[in-house]
């Protein structure tokens, strides 16, 4: 079957489309026919030989950590009336390829009338957002300020917040970027390359700045959103695609009463926990309340342009990977 390896640490060059052994089940097990595979960003990382968490695999590795597709076999033990099944999933081995192993009680169901591209884009962004935005209890009426709000996960939060009432200030990078923040409801939407993008959060929420700020993005720009977080606020770090993780200085968030959930807080999302969200996240869009946004989506042998394109912020959304049968 087909697969796409990193073949060694380096740019998107290195991944390279190869042939592999038919995947068997074994026991506890099901083989997965892949329709599409979500690219994270932190795939980028890894193929780049550098990671923010995660051990760095050994080349050549197939990447992808998770698909959405369709039950084809399974192991012993398993229900064989899972066969036909449409499941997102996370995967054994990897998941650029045109089928792949996974766990039988990894898989998440899809509901009738979802798409497998919408499916894909919510196994991971779906539980991530829905869990931060629980964990930071967003109220009605509060402002929330999301930052990479074009993004697989920031656009999922503004569509969070806004249905929860609150008003959002969406941070993006761009044109392109600001049209889609605007399309899903934002209040407003600010270009975080602007120099003073922070002060026009803050004149945005009537100088009192934002109660809640999702940080997707660290670096400069999480400093920046954290010097904007309101008095009493909560500051959710997620992510940091633009530099080192935000963290507060000694004593200055308790100095302005401001809750600090840092990155560790995704280590609380267990595989329980985080296919619970993706089930809830992929019921809510087959139920119209929530859209994935799918930016650009590559077939299979051109993963490297789909990460030369996360390399060079030039996406939004989420991209997947189309795997044609």
């Amino acid at each position: 079957m087909r697969v796409m390896r990193v073949t060694a640490f380096g740019g998107p060059e290195v991944l390279v489309a190869g042939e592999a052994p038919e995947p068997v089940a074994g026991p506890g097990q099901v083989v997965v026919e892949v329709g599409f595979v979500p690219v994270v960003f932190v795939e980028t990382q890894l193929r780049q030989g550098r990671s923010p968490g995660p051990p760095l695999p050994t080349p050549p590795y197939v990447p992808g950590g998770g698909v959405a597709g369709t039950v084809v076999a399974v192991g012993e033990g398993v229900d064989p009336e899972r066969i036909g099944a449409r499941v997102v999933t996370r995967v054994l081995g990897g998941g650029c390829a045109q089928r792949a192993l996974a766990p039988a009680d990894a898989l998440v169901p899809v509901p009738d009338g979802l798409g497998l591209d919408a499916a894909a884009a919510l196994l991971n962004d779906g539980a991530t957002a829905l869990g931060l935005f629980a964990a930071a209890r967003v109220r009605p009426g509060e402002w929330v300020l999301v930052e990479a709000a074009a993004g697989g996960v920031g656009s999922l939060l503004v569509q969070a917040a806004r249905a929860a009432g609150a008003r959002v200030v969406g941070a993006a990078r761009g044109g392109r970027k600001l049209e889609v923040v605007r399309g899903l409801g934002a209040d407003a939407a600010v270009d975080y390359s602007d120099p003073d993008w922070a002060e026009q959060v803050r004149a945005v929420t009537g100088g009192a700045g934002a109660d809640v700020v999702f940080d997707g993005v660290g670096g400069e720009i999480g400093r920046a959103a954290f010097g904007v977080t309101a008095r009493g606020g909560r500051f959710s770090v997620h992510g940091a695609a633009g530099g080192p993780p935000t963290e507060a200085a000694p004593g200055e968030a308790e100095r302005r009463g401001v809750e600090f959930l840092g990155l560790e807080q995704l280590q609380g999302f267990d595989e329980e926990t985080s296919r619970r969200w993706a089930g809830r996240a992929l019921a809510e869009a087959a139920a119209g309340r929530l859209r994935p946004v799918v930016g650009q989506v590559f077939p299979l042998e051109r993963a490297a342009d789909a990460h030369a394109a996360m390399d060079d912020r030039d996406t939004v959304g989420r991209t997947l990977l189309s795997v044609s049968h």
